[in-house]
């Protein structure tokens, strides 16, 4: 997702043309970093034991990723179109196939993956069948696939986020705290579940691929781009207490998660819905936009550090689809890492190979005719001839500075 529009002010008459708004490299840097924490939360989630104490002290780290694409999604979305023209029908053409395209084509890549691997042994065809439906329904054909069924419902919704900011101007604040009361509410509930059974109990465990338990993060994520210009000048003036404000509440979090381990299974405690992780995340994400804004403005246009950062923001997307089925394939060698490495170092080595596996992927689908149906973005055209000329070219420009670099005799 490019990021394009202008700098909020007041809001413009719909009748007028809004200028394409700067690029925010920011951004970029944001969903790299987001994305790779995913896969980092994945990786040590699905290769430790599940009662591993310290293994789940570091998901309780990384739980954050929700929260923070969610935020970032509002953010990208408001930034774009708030200032603009906004028709609904044209928003939901455009951005829908972006994301429920790849999310219908990987949903029937894993639930294939799921029958050859042998997943589900003795299931007939039509037990199949119905299983790819339900899954796609309910964001089930893998464990991340739930983010692009969450993103969906804020496009459905995002005609009426506008709405309800723009019905709130200079009220903000006070639809953010309401927000955050709401969300504290409903992940205490979601912690302590009622007691229920059959089909109930299937409904409430799926609450978490609705919108709803990341409510406050959405809107969080909306009023920031909203409010765009003062939360440059907060992350100016006040950045650094952003982030040591983090780094203490995380600390506090994990001192939590330990007492808790002491009457609760480490699982438990690592719910990525305890009412206390509700400050630690927020402040988490806004400290990692401040150090990605700062990033952003010391980056030299042209640089290496800016081309890496520009290259990965592109492929992160197709990245995040692909690498599950990178984990599930490394996963037979799982104990052979952990035994030859210890876990910690063997683990790194894994999440290393996960991602290593997970970007050539992708650079192979970035370049076949499917690539925005299977990353979300352009198929990617190479062309070899430009390529070998370019290094001809290089070469004989090292072999003329050779030729006046050389002693003369």
């Amino acid at each position: 997702m490019s990021v394009t529009a202008e700098a909020p002010a007041t809001i413009r008459s719909e009748s007028r043309p809004a200028a394409k708004r700067p690029h925010l490299h920011q951004i970029d840097l944001f969903r790299i970093v987001t994305f790779a924490c995913v896969i980092g939360a994945h990786v040590v989630g699905n290769s430790l034991d599940r009662d591993n104490v310290a293994g789940n002290g570091v998901v309780v780290l990384l739980h954050f990723t929700r929260q923070a694409f969610f935020a970032l999604t509002a953010f990208v979305l408001i930034y774009q179109y708030s200032r603009k023209p906004f028709d609904t029908r044209n928003f939901w053409r455009r951005r829908f196939p972006l994301v429920g395209i790849p999310y219908l084509a990987w949903s029937v890549i894993y639930w294939a993956y799921s029958i050859v691997a042998g997943l589900h042994p003795g299931e007939g065809v039509r037990s199949a069948v119905w299983r790819l439906v339900f899954e796609t329904l309910t964001g089930g054909a893998w464990y991340q696939l739930y983010f692009l069924l969450v993103t969906m419902q804020v496009y459905l919704l995002f005609p009426l986020i506008m709405r309800l900011l723009r019905a709130t101007e200079g009220h903000h604040r006070w639809v953010l705290a309401v927000s955050a009361l709401l969300q504290a509410g409903a992940q205490w509930i979601l912690v302590h579940p009622p007691a229920l059974t059959g089909r109930p109990a299937g409904v409430w465990g799926d609450l978490y691929v609705t919108i709803f338990p990341y409510q406050f993060y959405v809107l969080l994520g909306a009023v920031a781009a909203w409010h765009i210009e003062k939360v440059t000048e907060s992350v100016r003036r006040y950045g650094p207490l952003l982030v040591v404000g983090s780094i203490a509440a995380t600390a506090l979090s994990e001192l939590q998660y330990y007492r808790q381990v002491h009457w609760m299974f480490p699982w438990q405690a690592s719910n990525v819905f305890m009412p206390h992780l509700l400050v630690a995340f927020t402040l988490i994400i806004f400290a990692q936009y401040t150090v990605s804004s700062w990033w952003a403005g010391h980056r030299r246009e042209g640089g290496w550090a800016a081309r890496a950062v520009k290259w990965g923001s592109d492929r992160s997307f197709g990245v995040f689809l692909v690498h599950p089925i990178c984990l599930q394939v490394l996963s037979p060698v799982i104990p052979d890492f952990q035994s030859a490495l210890g876990l910690l170092w063997g683990t790194v080595m894994l999440y290393l190979c996960v991602l290593m596996m997970a970007i050539a992927i992708t650079e192979v689908l970035r370049r076949i005719p499917g690539s925005l149906w299977l990353t979300g973005r352009p198929m990617l055209h190479t062309d070899l001839f430009a390529i070998i000329r370019r290094s001809r070219t290089n070469q004989s420009r090292t072999s003329v500075q050779e030729m006046h670099c050389s002693p003369t005799r």
